[in-house]
């Protein structure tokens, strides 16, 4: 891409309609989201290309077969810091540890692009209260060890506040994902099943 900034590309893909292409790691999966998401916010139009996982696209983006992609932290910082792609913006509100000199894309100038990769672990709706407190207060111990916290900071992933480490705090999150999220899935004619 020729764009040196995310305003540059943005510009760049407002004046070529239909000419860029961004791999995704899969139909419907997070990153066919986040560029669904994209052109919504910036008025702007490319093809969307599905591969199988986030690894497959990677390597057609080095080899200059893709434009761009829209990725996890994770698998994306390893090429960022071997300077093989360039990397306009993290889609958090803060800058990553791993990659401090990419800005957010508040700093950017596309404020409000949020694209989160979250984890969480999920039973049955009938496992027991005390059970899922046990759960909860294990998970909560663990991503409070400071080799957990760094090993995670390094491949690109925010730990959230201890407050919202809650069963309550994932469901009013969840929420608030599917809010956020479900009239994209059903503006793109993304079929769920």
């Amino acid at each position: 891409m020729p764009a040196k900034d995310l305003p540059e590309l943005i510009a760049w893909l407002k004046a070529n309609p239909d000419k860029a292409t961004q791999g995704t790691a899969g139909t419907g999966g997070a990153s066919h989201l986040a560029g669904v998401f994209f052109q919504k916010a910036t008025g702007t139009r490319y093809q969307l290309v599905p591969y199988r996982g986030s690894a497959p696209a990677m390597q057609d983006l080095l080899a200059g077969q893709i434009d761009m992609m829209i990725d996890l932290a994770a698998s994306s910082t390893p090429q960022i810091r071997a300077s093989n792609v360039k990397a306009y913006a993290v889609t958090s509100k803060t800058r990553l540890a791993a990659a401090p000199d990419v800005p957010t894309v508040d700093e950017a100038g596309l404020p409000g692009y949020y694209v989160l990769s979250w984890h969480a672990i999920w039973a049955p709706k009938t496992t027991p209260k005390p059970v899922i407190a046990k759960l909860n207060a294990a998970v909560v111990d663990a991503l409070a060890d400071p080799t957990v916290r760094k090993r995670l900071a390094d491949v690109g992933q925010d730990i959230f506040p201890r407050e919202q480490q809650t069963p309550e705090a994932l469901s009013a999150y969840h929420k608030a994902e599917i809010e956020k999220w479900w009239p994209l899935v059903k503006a793109a004619n993304i079929k769920v099943e």
